[in-house]
């Protein structure tokens, strides 16, 4: 897990910070948003990276994930709630659509994991 926390580290801080920058000195046009939503998966990204490195640590799986796996499940995070805010501005989410939403990509990354898993060979011993 630690070898995560410096990139975690970096993204929370260009994320939370670039999104403070954004709430505080620029004015909701067209740029600043686009920039918002970006900083926004950055933000969640880095905050979500630590604990879904965590949960992978303490509920193993076969095979094991890599940190590739592990930094696309944290993306995952990283894009889902930035999504949910976009759809808030024409207020179209509700509790019903996030919950599709997010089991959407939770199937998308099972089926992901699946196909890792028909392709893995385990190493045979001598």
């Amino acid at each position: 897990m630690r070898s995560f926390l410096p990139a975690a580290l970096i993204l929370m801080l260009v994320g939370w910070g670039g999104m403070v920058y954004l709430w505080t000195q620029t004015q909701p046009y067209l740029v600043p948003r686009w920039a918002f939503y970006f900083t926004s998966v950055l933000a969640f990204s880095g905050t979500a990276l630590p604990i879904v490195a965590y949960l992978n640590r303490r509920f193993p799986s076969t095979p094991p994930p890599s940190p590739a796996v592990i930094v696309r499940q944290a993306i995952w995070i990283g894009i889902y709630f930035p999504t949910l805010l976009w759809l808030r501005i024409p207020r179209v989410v509700n509790l019903p659509l996030a919950l599709l939403l997010a089991a959407g990509l939770i199937l998308i990354e099972f089926l992901i994991r699946l196909r890792e898993r028909s392709l893995w060979k385990p190493e045979s011993r001598p």
